[in-house]
């Protein structure tokens, strides 16, 4: 199986399954000396893992990591940095039923035409506890870059209907984290949660949207053509389980705009160069200018749901499928942190690639 690895300078590499003994990632390319902060990764994990809210799935795993190698008292020796995080609350006969069935709008279907084979516990690889994966990767990447004061901050913007209205730099980022949906909008959250029950309550699940703000950012970051800014974030996104779009700065309201309207005028205030609006979302040319990178990550509501559906066997027979298991019935605040993770793992591996010229 390829396309295991993300990243050229700094290179991460997941391996494991949903349902295996272990899950993990190397990262290669990772400076030495760079003192980690071993607290704060797991509060990362923490953050992503099942069970931790009554809108969340009830597996119960602790996540707690294990490195075995590149660090050395805390600190990155320069060397391939492999950790790993143990399964324990595996349930693979939940999805004995489903062995011979092809789930709706899962890979299974995809996996046995490619493979002639699957792991039908969980869907193996295909599942979202891969992301494990990812988080400690981007915990890393969000240690190296806080050094350089950039600061990437994810929040759920929008659940079914629910949307928050304002513009990012009117909410209150410290509001995030004091609700189960990570929020920052306490009335809209309220309300997210609710619905988020009612699905859950009618066996339904639900999508949303994760928006995420990079400030602070250097200018120059990104390579034209094939390897643009936007272009790494967007496939670092579209790589997420369950992802189905992505838009950055004005998005798609700029097929509504005339250019007289969309275009970033600069300014210079203190012998440094500004834009008086950011309808780029800080990138132009696929290069960073400073102004803040934003954008917006669409989710699509779980699969795994507690309703009765239509689909085939693995002999093409149509049969009756009822999915069992512990699945999220909205798996967009939980994914915040992962979409935190990517968004510093490609912000670090061209903050490098500047610096080596790869």
């Amino acid at each position: 199986m390829a396309g295991n690895s993300f990243g050229k300078a700094f290179k991460i590499t997941t391996f494991g399954e949903s349902h295996g003994k272990a899950i993990g990632v190397v990262i290669d390319g990772c400076p030495a000396g760079l003192s980690l902060d071993l607290d704060f990764i797991q509060s990362e994990l923490d953050r992503r893992k099942p069970a931790q809210s009554k809108i969340t799935t009830q597996r119960k795993e602790e996540d707690k990591f294990k490195i075995l190698s590149g660090v050395f008292n805390n600190t990155t020796t320069g060397t391939p940095i492999t950790i790993i995080v143990n399964n324990q609350d595996q349930k693979s006969e939940d999805y004995d039923l489903l062995s011979d069935k092809y789930r709706p709008s899962h890979a299974d279907y995809t996996y046995q035409v490619k493979y002639g084979f699957r792991d039908h516990r969980g869907g193996g690889r295909a599942s979202a506890r891969e992301t494990v994966s990812r988080v400690i990767a981007g915990a890393i990447a969000k240690i190296f870059l806080k050094q350089k004061g950039i600061e990437i901050t994810g929040y759920v913007s929008q659940i079914g209907n629910i949307k928050i209205e304002k513009d990012y730099n009117q909410l209150n980022f410290a509001n995030i984290e004091k609700n189960i949906v990570r929020c920052p909008d306490i009335q809209k959250a309220l309300e997210m949660i609710l619905l988020v029950e009612e699905v859950r309550n009618d066996g339904d699940s639900i999508g949303g949207v994760i928006s995420c703000v990079i400030k602070n950012m250097p200018m120059g970051l990104g390579e034209p053509v094939f390897d643009k800014l936007q272009a790494d974030l967007a496939k670092a996104m579209l790589s997420i389980n369950a992802v189905k779009g992505f838009e950055y700065g004005s998005g798609f309201r700029c097929a509504t705009m005339r250019g007289s309207e969309h275009n970033d005028v600069f300014y210079k205030k203190e012998e440094k160069i500004f834009t008086r609006t950011n309808y780029s979302g800080g990138i132009q040319g696929g290069i960073s200018n400073g102004e803040d990178i934003y954008f917006d990550v669409a989710f699509k509501p779980t699969p795994s749901i507690m309703k009765t559906q239509q689909t085939l066997d693995i002999n093409n027979n149509e049969v009756e499928i009822n999915v069992t298991g512990r699945h999220d019935p909205c798996i967009v605040p939980r994914a915040v942190p992962v979409v935190e993770a990517m968004s510093a793992i490609v912000i670090m591996d061209h903050y490098l690639r500047q610096k080596i010229n790869l």
